[in-house]
C-alpha cells in the first residue's frame, strides 16, 4: 500500500503539479490530426458535397445533422458518463478511444463513397446513416479524449498549453482538409477523388489514435473515481454555477459558428464570386487561428483566461458581422474584404479554442471540491452535447433558410437568397457572439479563486496519503 501511495506521489510531481514533458503533451494530441481533418471537411464540405454532386436537397441534409444532434442527447451523456464509470486495466479514457477507431474510420469512408446509381432519395438515406454513425463514433473518442488531457495536469495554466497544442494540431488536419477539399471541388472526378481521400484519411487517423493508446498513460489516482449514478452525475453539472452558466456561453457561441464552416463555401461561389478562392479564405482563416497559439498561451497568464475568451468572442463576432457589407460590393472588393475580416477572425478564435477546454478543465475541479468525485466525461460530454446541439439547430436552420429563399444549387442566386446567405453568415453570428460575451462577463473562477480550490483539494489529499501511512 505505501508503494502504490508512493507511486501515485511521484506521478503527480512528474504529471501533475509540475511540467509535463512536450513528448506526452505531443503524444497526447497527435491524433487529433486525423481526428480534425475529418470533422472539418465533414462539417465544411460535406452538406456542398450532397446538395451539389449527390442531388440531395439542403432541406433534406439540414435535417440530417439536426437528426444527428438529437441522437447526441443519447450517445454524448452515455459516452461521457460510461467513460467515468470504465475501470479497464489500459484504464478508464483510452478503451474507449482504441474501440473508435473502426467506426471512424468506416463511417467516414461511407460517407463519401455512396453506392452508384442510386436516387437522391436513397443518396439522402445512405448519407443520413453514415451521418449518424460518424458523429456516435466521433462522441466515443473526443469525449474521452478530452476528459483524459483535463486529467494530465492540474497546473492552471499548463492546461493552457495542454489545449493550445491540441488546436495547434487539430486544425493542422484541418489544414490538410483544406487541401483535400480544393481537389474535391477542382477536379472533375469528384467520386474518385473523394474515394482516394477517404481511405488514406481512414488509415492515418487509425495509425495515430494507436499510436497515442501506446504512447500515453493515465494518471492511476483518477482511476474508478467517477459518480456511480448517472443522473446524480448530470444534476451536478446543473448544479455547478460555473458548469451552467459556461453552459449557456458555449451554447449560445456554438449558435453562431456553426454558420462559419458550413457556408463559406456558398458565400465564396454565390455572394463573392470566387469559388476557387473558398481554400485561400478558409486558411486566411485557420492559419492565424494556429499560428498564434504560442502567443495566447503567455497572454492568458498574464491578462487572465476569462479577459482572452471575451476578447475573443467580441473580436470573432464583429470581424463576421462585417462580413454583411459583402452585399453591396463588386467582387473585387468583395475579395479583398472577406479576405482582411478572414484574418481577424482567425485571430479571434484562436484565443477562444485555446483558452476554453482549460476553463472547463478548472470547473472540473471546482466540481470536485464540491462532490469528491472525477466526472471529466461527464462534463466534457455535457459540453459536447451542447456544442453539437447547437450546431445541428443551426444547420437545420441554415438548410431550411436556403430553401425558402429560393436557393438552387450551380446557378447564380437572386436577391432573396443572397440576403439570406450573409444574414446567416453575418449577422447571427454577431448577434450571438455579443450575447454571449455579455453573458460570460458575469464569469468568477479566475486564477486566484482556483488556486483556493486547488489548495484545498491537495491538502485533501495529504491527509489521506498520511492516513494510509
Amino acid at each position: 500500500m505505501i508503494r502504490k501511495v508512493k507511486e501515485s506521489s511521484n506521478y503527480e510531481r512528474v504529471n501533475g503539479t509540475g511540467d509535463l514533458p512536450l513528448k506526452t503533451i505531443v503524444n497526447y494530441n497527435i491524433p487529433t490530426v486525423g481526428v480534425g481533418f475529418m470533422f472539418f471537411i465533414v462539417s465544411l464540405y460535406l452538406m456542398k458535397f450532397s446538395t451539389d454532386v449527390l442531388l440531395i436537397s439542403p432541406a433534406v441534409m439540414g435535417l440530417i445533422f439536426g437528426i444527428s444532434r438529437i441522437w447526441d442527447a443519447v450517445t454524448d451523456p452515455l459516452a461521457g458518463y460510461l467513460s467515468d464509470r470504465t475501470t479497464l486495466k489500459a484504464g478508464r479514457r483510452r478503451p474507449w478511444m482504441l474501440a473508435s477507431v473502426p467506426f471512424i474510420c468506416g463511417a467516414f469512408y461511407v460517407m463519401w463513397n455512396p453506392a452508384l446509381g442510386l436516387s437522391s432519395t436513397y443518396n439522402a438515406v445512405w448519407m443520413g446513416i453514415a451521418v449518424l454513425l460518424f458523429f456516435t463514433s466521433m462522441t466515443a473518442f473526443v469525449v474521452p479524449h478530452t476528459s483524459l488531457g483535463a486529467e494530465l495536469s492540474t497546473n492552471y495554466h499548463e492546461r493552457t498549453k495542454i489545449f493550445g497544442l491540441r488546436h495547434m494540431l487539430w486544425n493542422s488536419g484541418s489544414l490538410l482538409a483544406l487541401i483535400a477539399m480544393h481537389q474535391l471541388i477542382v477536379r472533375a472526378d469528384v467520386r474518385q477523388t473523394a474515394f482516394f481521400i477517404s481511405i488514406v484519411a481512414a488509415l492515418v487517423t487509425a495509425a495515430l489514435i494507436i499510436w497515442m493508446f501506446l504512447a500515453v498513460k493515465e494518471r492511476p489516482e483518477f482511476q474508478g473515481r467517477g459518480e456511480p449514478n448517472p443522473f446524480v452525475a448530470f444534476t451536478d453539472v446543473l448544479k455547478n454555477k460555473y458548469a451552467l452558466l459556461l453552459l449557456v456561453v458555449f451554447f449560445i457561441e456554438s449558435l453562431g459558428g456553426a454558420t462559419i464552416g458550413i457556408l463559406t463555401p456558398y458565400i465564396a461561389e454565390y455572394i463573392v464570386g470566387r469559388p476557387d478562392k473558398t481554400v485561400i479564405y478558409i486558411l486566411l482563416y485557420l492559419i492565424p487561428s494556429v499560428v498564434s497559439v504560442p502567443l495566447w498561451v503567455p497572454l492568458s497568464r498574464r491578462i487572465g483566461k476569462k479577459t482572452l475568451w471575451l476578447f475573443s468572442m467580441l473580436v470573432t463576432g464583429f470581424g463576421f458581422g462585417g462580413m454583411f457589407f459583402l452585399l453591396f460590393l463588386e467582387e473585387t472588393q468583395s475579395d479583398i474584404l472577406i479576405s482582411i475580416l478572414a484574418l481577424i477572425c482567425g485571430l479571434g478564435a484562436g484565443s477562444g479554442a485555446v483558452v476554453a477546454p482549460s476553463i472547463q478543465a478548472d470547473i472540473i475541479d471546482y466540481d470536485e471540491y464540491r462532490s469528491g468525485k472525477r466526472k471529466e466525461g461527464t462534463y466534457f460530454a455535457t459540453w459536447n452535447f451542447v456544442f453539437k446541439s447547437a450546431t445541428g439547430i443551426t444547420m437545420m436552420l441554415t438548410g431550411f433558410v436556403l430553401s425558402a429563399s429560393g436557393f438552387v444549387p450551380n446557378v447564380e442566386q437572386g436577391d432573396t437568397a443572397k440576403l439570406a446567405l450573409l444574414t446567416l453568415y453575418a449577422i447571427f453570428p454577431l448577434v450571438c457572439y455579443s450575447v454571449g460575451a455579455l453573458i460570460f462577463s458575469r464569469f468568477k473562477l479566475d486564477e486566484s479563486v482556483y488556486k483556493e480550490i486547488r489548495s484545498s483539494l491537495d491538502e485533501g489529499k495529504r491527509s489521506s496519503q498520511a492516513k494510509v501511512l
